[in-house]
């Protein structure tokens, strides 16, 4: 699970990528000289100039930006506009250009804006600062139409249509007629339906008017999501599940089919924000049973969105002591000292897989100390931009740090040094880390077994990672009579072997390499030889149901995840 993120600007399954504006729906037109005038200086009038200007503004430029790109680069060149508005943004986001930018340009069109109760959970693989020079031309056509508002899906069709060379414009209205020839198709197959036809949706003219194509054709998409909405699985917000600890939360009662009443109990964890349709494919699988959705943010001082289908007991929960610091003051003191008014952080973002580069936090640095005292907005905004998309910290004037390891094991709830020595590098040490469970939530969730087993539990764990499960269990005081532990990573598996001595288990571990190991011969085996299992847990790979994964989101299909 190498691969995260969310940004919670929109807790709905239609979710694309880390909130990407909308591409506009049209091709944009030449402007004439009615609009920019003898001095080629744009004006309001003209009947032109709102369906250039909206193109462009669909894209997420602003209009400043738009009229100046216009301006510079003359009416008859729109490829040139385009990337000149590009150059802008790439601009933009270099801090030692903050200042320089075009004159008057939005906030809102840098960065990512986040608000306070923002964040980007799940962001385990930001792309570092380098990455974008090792592209090769398609891949960067690619990136650049998703970060147009179109989907991987679009853009890669319109690159295999109209050829690697073709221009970004070329591209985007390929896109376009795409989608109009699509809507036509639709509408001449909804045309033929029938209302003695079973299943079939009726679109008359409730008003007996002909309307036009482009009306109808959304009046029928607004009806047929209108009457698809009861199947979809929604995101609550706030994401608190059946309650967290130290909330009085309204009575639940929740009915499980009969033939999921445990145990065995299971318990399945992975990405809340994943693409639309994969939590309802997902409960499909486990007896249709609703996912929990939580935010470990109510039991730590990191967010991190998550949801669990499981068939455990929802009442009599209790969380593990000593209650963990909810905010980062709390959770690192030391910091307090160095943390501008400015920064308004109160927790972290989901913790990441990898970490900021030495680079932009040097850069950082040098931009800061170009104030003598509190910093220009823009460069405000910048520096809270990255600092919320890496989780640096404060460590001295002027300077940020992303968080050391034993930072982020505190944070997860796991005993300190869980991922030190034995061969682990630092950077293996932050990917098992990003991958793994918060160990404080999923303990909640797990704690109403403890008087039920009170000889201890016989558990299979796939996906172990770090042990998650296996430390929450433990630090329940839920006796961990046998393991039997699925896990591809070595570097994993040594360092739950390492755990496993450390702290005197005196029950049998069991390990597998490989989940596709684990056949129906296994199973009836280990069930003839331990009597069965009292629990099983696991969370999948999330490569390709995350947000932050833009080329490859393809959800449950993709290789990983099947």
């Amino acid at each position: 699970m190498d691969w995260t993120s969310d940004n919670e600007v929109n807790e709905e399954f239609e979710w694309d990528s880390d909130d990407e504006p909308t591409a506009a729906a049209n091709p944009p037109t030449l402007p004439s000289e009615d609009i920019l005038g003898p001095s080629n200086k744009a004006c309001d009038a003209g009947p032109s100039r709102p369906a250039l200007a909206s193109h462009f503004m669909g894209m997420g430029f602003s209009e400043d930006m738009v009229l100046k790109a216009i301006k510079e680069n003359g009416e008859g060149d729109s490829e040139a506009i385009l990337e000149t508005l590009l150059t802008y943004a790439a601009i933009e986001k270099s801090p030692g250009k903050l200042d320089h930018s075009p004159s008057d340009c939005s906030l809102a069109s840098w960065g990512n804006n986040l608000d306070d109760d923002d964040d980007l959970c799940d962001v385990d693989d930001f792309e570092d600062e380098e990455f974008n020079m090792d592209l090769s031309a398609e891949d960067k056509k690619l990136l650049t139409l998703v970060e147009m508002g179109f989907s991987t899906k679009e853009a890669s069709a319109a690159i295999h249509r109209c050829g690697p060379n073709s221009s970004i414009l070329e591209l985007a209205d390929s896109i376009h007629a795409a989608e109009i020839a699509e809507k036509f198709e639709s509408h001449l197959e909804e045309s033929t339906y029938t209302k003695d036809e079973p299943g079939n949706y009726i679109y008359g003219c409730s008003r007996g008017k002909k309307r036009g194509l482009a009306e109808e054709t959304s009046s029928k998409k607004r009806r047929f999501l209108t009457e698809n909405e009861s199947s979809m699985i929604s995101i609550p917000k706030p994401m608190v599940g059946y309650g967290i600890p130290n909330q009085r939360m309204p009575k639940i009662c929740r009915k499980l089919p009969e033939s999921a009443i445990g145990p065995p109990y299971f318990y399945y964890e992975n990405v809340a924000l994943a693409p639309k349709g994969v939590w309802e494919t997902i409960s499909r699988f486990l007896y249709d049973i609703e996912p929990e959705f939580v935010d470990s943010k109510y039991f730590c001082a990191a967010a991190r969105k998550r949801a669990y289908v499981h068939n455990l007991p929802i009442h009599d929960r209790f969380p593990l002591l000593p209650i963990p610091p909810k905010t980062i003051h709390e959770a690192l003191p030391l910091t307090r000292k160095w943390w501008p008014s400015w920064d308004t952080r109160t927790q972290f973002n989901c913790l990441q897989t990898c970490i900021a580069s030495a680079k932009l936090t040097e850069r950082i640095r040098k931009e800061l100390e170009n104030y003598d005292d509190i910093p220009s907005l823009k460069t405000q905004q910048y520096v809270l931009n990255e600092c919320r998309k890496w989780n640096l910290v404060w460590v001295g004037q002027h300077k940020v740090a992303p968080l050391e390891p034993d930072e982020i094991e505190m944070l997860l709830g796991f005993p300190r040094d869980h991922t030190r020595g034995g061969g682990i590098s630092r950077t293996e040490r932050y990917r098992s880390l990003g991958n793994s469970f918060q160990v404080d939530t999923v303990a909640y969730h797990l704690s109403v077994l403890k008087d039920m087993f009170p000889n201890g539990i016989t558990l299979l764990s796939l996906f172990s990672g770090i042990g998650g499960a296996e430390v929450a269990l433990h630090r329940l005081g839920i006796h961990l009579k046998t393991v039997v532990s699925v896990e591809i990573s070595e570097v994993n598996r040594n360092l739950l072997k390492s755990w496993w001595v450390q702290t005197n288990q005196t029950g049998t571990l069991i390990e597998l390499v490989d989940v596709q190991q684990l056949s129906s011969d296994k199973i009836e085996q280990f069930i003839s030889t331990f009597g069965g299992f009292d629990l099983v847990v696991g969370g999948s790979p999330c490569n390709n149901l995350t947000g932050s994964n833009r080329h490859h989101r393809d959800g449950l299909e993709d290789l990983n995840s099947a």
